[in-house]
């Protein structure tokens, strides 16, 4: 077993929170991610028509693929898109939408801040599995922020009401953003609806051991949301955090309540984070090459 997985299990003392009338299990090992066309992770969902398998997308630099997964980290096909391009893919989210099930590939990386024209690219998932093969295009969403530059690496998709969220990175506290699902002609302007309460940063002594990673690791680098669509988890380098929405609430009321904390052991870089089709487990991943696949399980309601 590697030397970070078995750190891994090592750290897994850790008893995870309740959050708004769930309970979740200590983190579990699922598996070692060591696929070497995976040295980037920065996005994980769920597959609606392969149910169990879980689809991966690498971050900037990579090829523009799609690699099917068990969740334990063993390849089951990858995937080359058509029409689309990875300038900095930094999260996937999976939907279903008229019958037809999609994959969303956020096209939102921005270490520098200087990108003024971004994407989301979405792709019908194969009916089939085949290794090698190859996925169209099915609509792409260009858009640029309100008022300038800004990392984004946290996409989910709402598509009972037909929006993407979309988080920023950097900005204290984080931005809540809305983009619709399928809109018109011409490039969006995304819609800043809410800021994210709860999120915990460095403190002092945090600061002061690490200036750079002791800020790095609280800021935004992943989210999905529940099938439910009620459940909004939001990753950093550290924990999970959970706002929940009541039937027919926004999204801008229910942030304003603090969320749940969920603590998850040292990854290298955790930026994916996928529910599973049921709702009934997390799985987490991190960047870097090979890396610990984390699970969550609901063991109450």
């Amino acid at each position: 077993m590697p030397m970070r997985a078995t750190t891994a299990l090592l750290l897994l003392s850790l008893l995870a929170p309740a959050a708004y009338g769930v309970s979740w299990s200590q983190a579990e090992y699922a598996g070692t991610l060591t696929d070497p066309d995976l040295d980037e992770v920065s996005g994980l969902a769920a597959s609606r028509a392969h149910p169990g398998l879980y689809w991966a997308v690498n971050d900037s630099g990579n090829p523009a693929r799609l690699v099917l997964l068990k969740p334990d980290g063993t390849r089951v096909a990858s995937y080359s898109t058509v029409g689309a391009e990875n300038t900095d893919w930094e999260d996937i989210d999976s939907f279903e939408l008229d019958g037809k099930r999609y994959l969303l590939v956020a096209d939102t990386g921005d270490n520098g801040g200087i990108r003024t024209d971004l994407s989301l690219l979405v792709f019908e998932e194969p009916r089939t599995i085949k290794d090698g093969g190859e996925m169209p295009l099915a609509w792409k969403i260009e858009f640029r922020w309100p008022d300038g530059a800004r990392d984004c690496e946290a996409s989910a998709v709402d598509p009972v009401n037909g929006d993407v969220l979309l988080i920023s990175k950097k900005r204290v506290p984080p931005e809540l953003f809305r983009l619709p699902l399928r809109p018109s002609t011409g490039v969006q302007v995304a819609e800043k609806i809410a800021t994210l309460p709860g999120i915990a940063q460095p403190s002092e002594q945090e600061l002061e051991k690490n200036p750079v990673y002791g800020r790095y690791r609280s800021q935004i680098s992943g989210a999905d949301l529940s099938p439910n669509g009620r459940v909004l988890a939001v990753m950093n380098y550290h924990s999970i955090y959970f706002y929940i929405r009541a039937p027919g609430q926004s999204w801008p009321a229910a942030t304003q309540r603090p969320p749940s904390q969920l603590r998850f052991p040292w990854l290298p870089q955790a930026e994916a984070i996928a529910f599973s089709t049921d709702g009934s487990t997390l799985l987490i991943g991190s960047e870097q090459r090979p890396t610990p696949l984390l699970r969550f399980r609901v063991v109450s309601k």
